[in-house]
C-alpha cells in the first residue's frame, strides 16, 4: 500500500516561489508526479517523473516549475517559480505502479493510482 504526504503549500506573491515536497512509502513506484485541481475545474497534470528519470511537464507550467526527485526516488519535489493567479490550486502527490510507464505518458492522472492528501497554493 503507497502512502504519499505532501509538504511546502501555502501563499505566495505573484511572481514569487513555492517548493513543494511529498514523500512515498509503502512501495516502489514507477512514476511520480505532480497534480492540481481549483474549485470547479478538472484535475490538471502539473508533472511528472518516470523510474528513469525523464520528467514531463503541463503546457501551463513549463518553463516555471522544475520537478525532482531525490536518488532513493522516495521523495518529490516541485518548485514553484514566477508564480501566477491561476496557478492557486490544491496540489496533489501522485505515484504509478504502471512499469510500462513512458515520458508521453508521465504526466497525471490518467496513469497513476496511488494519490496524496493534498496541500494548498495561493497566489495573490
Amino acid at each position: 500500500h503507497v502512502q504519499l504526504v505532501e509538504s511546502g503549500g501555502g501563499s505566495a506573491q505573484v511572481g514569487g516561489s513555492l517548493k513543494l515536497s511529498c514523500q512515498v512509502s509503502g512501495s516502489i513506484s514507477c512514476g511520480m508526479g505532480w497534480c492540481r485541481q481549483a474549485p470547479g475545474k478538472e484535475r490538471e497534470g502539473v508533472a511528472g517523473i518516470t523510474r528513469d528519470g525523464a520528467i514531463t511537464y503541463g503546457d501551463s507550467v513549463r518553463g516555471r516549475f522544475t520537478s525532482s526527485r531525490d536518488n532513493a526516488a522516495t521523495t518529490i519535489y516541485l518548485q514553484l517559480n514566477g508564480l501566477k493567479p491561476n496557478d492557486t490550486s490544491m496540489y496533489y502527490c501522485a505515484a504509478s505502479r504502471w512499469s510500462g510507464l513512458t515520458a508521453s505518458q508521465a504526466l497525471p492522472p490518467y496513469f497513476y493510482n496511488s494519490w496524496g492528501q493534498g496541500t494548498q497554493v495561493t497566489v495573490s
